[in-house]
């Protein structure tokens, strides 16, 4: 049987590959908006963002208002600037708790606790809170019950302040107008002025203290974790009980600290 000639006027051609889909160039875009903001100094500007992600300001502004819909950015105080929204900060606060960088950090963290004999735990800013990202105990009878998930306040607690002493003036300022400065014990900083003044040396010796500020009969330090861009992206910090240590004391263990917290910034690299 003969087959049957081409249609008359009817060219076959190759199939060509599909050409990139808009939500992928949309979701690429996104995700350079979210990195520039997430890496930015402080909350970006629409502007900022356009300069800074080479977009048209049009769709700049149509990416940054869906993305602050789903939560992933929030519009800071004023509505022209635009910072972390709870949506990105839960996913950082999960990549950061789990894969397999977890059990590295856990390893150094536990070899940091077995190093000087301390309960020792690693931190990072959730808000208006300090989350507990990791902790090891020290074998001691005493402890306290703040385990990986729990938070406790900026303004009086070792990592909170060291974070709050970080961030750029005017953030800092803006957040002390709003935070609930509660009073824990009678050490507690309850006045933004106050704390101000006590964020000072923080800020230059890049050491956070609570000196029974949080928990009565409880002291504390804590040292920046740093990432690759340079940035504050965590804490390590150590406490103990003020019946075997006062908060001076626990300066010996700074060095220490600072070699851990290096080790960790490391593992935090992807």
């Amino acid at each position: 049987m003969k087959s049957s000639p081409p249609t008359p006027g009817i060219r076959r051609e190759a199939p060509r590959a599909a050409p990139p889909s808009a939500p992928a160039s949309a979701l690429a875009r996104s995700l350079g908006i979210l990195r520039f903001v997430a890496a930015a100094a402080a909350a970006p500007s629409l502007a900022e963002v356009v300069t800074g992600s080479g977009l048209p300001k049009a769709t700049a502004h149509r990416l940054l208002a869906a993305l602050e819909a789903q939560g992933y950015l929030r519009r800071e105080p004023g509505g022209r600037r635009y910072g972390i929204g709870p949506a990105l900060g839960a996913l950082a606060r999960d990549a950061l708790r789990h894969g397999t960088a977890q059990a590295r950090r856990h390893r150094i963290l536990a070899a940091l606790v077995d190093e000087i004999g301390e309960t020792c735990n690693l931190t990072m800013p959730d808000g208006t809170e300090v989350l507990y990202l990791d902790r090891v105990e020290a074998p001691w009878h005493w402890r306290l019950a703040l385990d990986a998930g729990s938070h406790v306040p900026l303004h009086c607690t070792a990592s909170g302040k060291l974070f709050l002493s970080l961030m750029p003036a005017a953030e800092r300022r803006e957040l002390l107008r709003i935070l609930p400065l509660k009073r824990y014990t009678d050490r507690t900083l309850v006045s933004a002025r106050a704390l101000e003044r006590a964020l000072a040396p923080i800020r230059a010796e890049r050491l956070g203290v609570d000196d029974e500020e949080f928990v009565p009969g409880l002291v504390a330090i804590a040292v920046p974790v740093v990432d690759g861009g340079g940035r504050a992206c965590a804490a390590l910090a150590v406490h103990a009980p003020t019946l075997r240590v006062r908060a001076e004391a626990l300066r010996r263990f700074v060095p220490a600290l600072r070699r851990a917290a290096v080790a960790i910034g490391r593992a935090l690299a992807p």
